[in-house]
């Protein structure tokens, strides 16, 4: 038999290079390949990029560098390494990567990885392959399937892509230029994928996309589908017990959502809508095409849906032309809905999108002042949503062994981390905890059910009452 060749996938950035990779995981295990956590004992290494976060290139570069070192230690041990670059920086940058790094093999877009055996093979015959075409066809029609092994080693938490691509153009991203126009999948695919990854022991699912609530897939009564009648119909999957999406705009709630979170209890009332700054002078530069109003507006709507939702975002400082009352506005924003978590970054220039033709720049020593103080009133948010669950109790999603010996840690409807001492046996299982006390951001507990009752409700669980 031939020995299998080893994968080593590295990801950056965003949770849709999560799925991208765990895709590219299946799409070459038919070739032969098996994952591996050592780099320098890989046959196959994919660098899958992001080009979102300041310096995303160089660092992609650096890493090269280093796998040019093992590249060169791996043919002296007689083995051949190839090295991919996958994701949005290999799309935007192309032929450029490989003049920077001529150790690389194959440089491929996001929306062409059922491509990969093909261009290994053509790498292997010709020295190099590149693709970053959007191509015609859509990938996920050819992307080979999860196999049931793969899928329960992955836990019981999994991401679904049902959507790529942004028609929104904020002029700080690059998004349109590397995914592309805004495509959104069957219904049916997805409800394929889902059942799929429900009949393997996959307990929750993140519906993930560049612009996700701007859902608007083929339906199986052949009309658009909405994001909140996707829920709707995946909340009925047996065996999928909690349902989450990220990462929406603001500009696309729509009215089924709304009501997706005020009658589904499978869906989490914890939403990340990035509203990216408080200034509507600021909103307008980036081309965000709402308002702090609208923003605000949306936030109540999802709050008389359902009192006990929360929200995350993501803040921008520092762009360019940002004034102190810019950032005041931001201040003021953050100080009004209230965060249970949030994101924020100095911002850089992306080369090739409007904004970095934008001649007002904020210096560096002003960007960290302003960063430093929207970070400190966003952790004193999250430090007090944390703590207002001390002493409650609470369902949590149990998803593994923790790091301490007998500890097994899962989730709060919020992702907030909690760990209790158990048995293993309650992987997979949605049970009460009472909360004791706050480390850091995780939380310490018991479980609230005693083992007679938890066994009754867990067989509750199991047949649906």
């Amino acid at each position: 038999m031939t020995p299998p060749r080893k994968l080593h996938i590295k990801s950056y950035g965003c949770q849709m290079n999560v799925y991208d990779a765990q895709r590219m995981v299946d799409t070459l295990a038919p070739e032969g390949f098996v994952e591996t956590a050592n780099a320098e004992d890989a046959d196959l290494v994919i660098l899958n990029t992001c080009h979102i976060r300041e310096k995303a290139s160089e660092k992609v570069y650096s890493e090269l560098g280093r796998l040019r070192v093992a590249k060169d230690e791996a043919a002296r041990e007689g083995r051949a390494m190839q090295i991919a670059v996958a994701g949005c920086v290999a799309q935007a940058e192309g032929e450029e990567i490989v003049r920077r790094a001529p150790v690389v093999d194959v440089v491929v877009g996001p929306q062409s990885y059922h491509h990969l055996p093909e261009l290994l093979k053509r790498a292997g015959d010709k020295g190099r392959a590149i693709e970053t075409e959007f191509p015609a066809a859509d990938k996920f029609g050819f992307l080979a399937q999860p196999k049931p092994e793969a899928i329960r080693a992955r836990g019981i938490s999994a991401f679904v892509t049902v959507q790529e691509g942004c028609d929104k153009f904020c002029t700080f991203c690059v998004v349109p230029y590397t995914r592309g126009a805004e495509v959104s999948r069957p219904v049916a695919k997805i409800i394929d994928d889902v059942k799929r990854l429900a009949d393997n022991g996959v307990r929750e699912l993140t519906l993930i996309g560049q612009n996700v609530n701007a859902y608007h897939g083929e339906g199986p009564d052949g009309t658009d589908w909405g994001l909140g009648k996707l829920l709707e119909r995946l909340a009925k999957i047996p065996g999928i017990a909690r349902l989450r999406y990220s990462t929406s705009h603001p500009r696309d709630v729509d009215d089924s959502l709304i009501a997706a979170h005020r009658e589904l209890g499978e869906l989490m009332p914890f939403v990340h809508l990035p509203v990216q700054s408080g200034s509507d002078r600021i909103l307008a530069a980036m081309n965000r095409k709402h308002t702090a109003d609208d923003y605000r507006r949306v936030i109540d709507r999802f709050r008389r849906a359902r009192q006990d939702i929360a929200f995350s975002s993501d803040f921008i400082v520092g762009f360019p032309g940002e004034s102190e009352q810019d950032f005041l506005a931001t201040l003021a924003l953050v100080t009004q809905i209230g965060y249970a978590a949030a994101y924020s970054f100095k911002y850089s220039a992306r080369p090739g999108t409007p904004a970095a033709d934008m001649q007002e720049t904020v210096s560096p020593a002003e960007m960290d002042q302003r960063l430093e103080r929207l970070q400190e009133l966003i952790d004193s948010q999250q430090s007090a949503f944390n703590k207002a669950a001390i002493g409650s109790t609470v369902d949590v999603l149990f998803e593994r062994p923790a790091r301490k010996d007998g500890q097994i840690v899962g989730r709060t409807a919020f992702l907030q981390p909690a760990h209790v001492m158990a048995s293993p046996d309650i992987i997979g299982q949605i049970l009460p905890v009472r909360i004791d006390s706050l480390e850091r951001y995780s939380f310490l507990g018991e479980l609230a059910t005693p083992h007679g009752a938890r066994e009754s409700a867990l067989s509750s669980i199991a047949t649906g009452a």
